[in-house]
């Protein structure tokens, strides 16, 4: 990304690479944090919203085009980050945020309020810790990185088998590898965030250091989300 952006430099390069390591990664964690924040507001929203929960889950068509709508979106991020501007990949970061949280309301209307907020402390506390190690670790995380990806293959392969077998135990074994495979992608992810905001883009422009920014946050926010959500299965009690 770097290389194919000409721009003023936006930092002194007499920042230490541990320097802008720590820079790049306040900006990433702040954007995720806006992102988590959009969700949980739109997808209260709509869990207080009859006429909205009737809109969206009512309608079969429209919940799979929010569905399809925002996996399309992320893959479109992630193809064109270097092409697109940078008020673009945030716009599409904030309008992913929100999608998701209108049909991430579903998990209001099926869960407890006490399971909900159990299981996001739970993943808070997780993921932080996870984080902590991946920006201060040693270790080459790269590995661990690939082992979590095959995971994260076979989880799939294994929740499109259970639409049709409907199988509890492999509802509840595939929640339980969730928890493990987005705990070690959590780390794995910072630090590769981490190396990157130590390589030279806070010696770029002001726009690669945002779409940088939003792609990395873009990554946590779904590790975070995943692992909440595998959390709420296994722990939580439906109303």
């Amino acid at each position: 990304m770097i290389n194919n952006f000409q721009e003023q430099r936006a930092y002194p390069a007499s920042h230490t690479s541990s320097q802008a390591s720590t820079i790049f990664l306040a900006k990433v964690f702040n954007w995720m944090a806006i992102g988590l924040g959009i969700t949980a507001i739109v997808a209260f929203l709509v869990a207080n919203s009859a006429s909205a929960q009737n809109l969206i889950f009512g309608n079969k068509i429209i919940f799979y085009g929010l569905i399809f709508g925002e996996l399309g979106m992320v893959i479109y991020l992630s193809a064109r980050i270097e092409q697109i501007s940078a008020a673009r990949a945030t716009t599409l970061f904030i309008l992913y945020s929100a999608l998701n949280g209108a049909t991430l309301s579903a998990v209001l209307l099926l869960y407890t309020a006490t399971s909900v907020a159990s299981a996001f402390v739970v993943a808070a506390g997780m993921f932080g810790a996870m984080a902590i190690y991946g920006t201060v670790t040693k270790k080459d995380l790269t590995s661990m990185g690939s082992f979590m990806f095959m995971g994260l293959i076979g989880m799939i392969i294994a929740s499109v088998v259970n639409i049709f077998m409907g199988s509890a135990l492999i509802s509840w074994v595939v929640s339980a590898i969730g928890v493990v495979v987005f705990t070690g992608l959590t780390a794995y992810d910072v630090q590769k965030i981490s190396r990157y905001g130590a390589g030279g883009i806070m010696d770029s422009g002001e726009a690669v250091i945002k779409k940088g920014a939003i792609m990395g946050a873009l990554t946590l926010y779904l590790d975070f989300i995943n692992l909440f959500l595998s959390l709420l299965r296994l722990m939580g009690d439906r109303r």
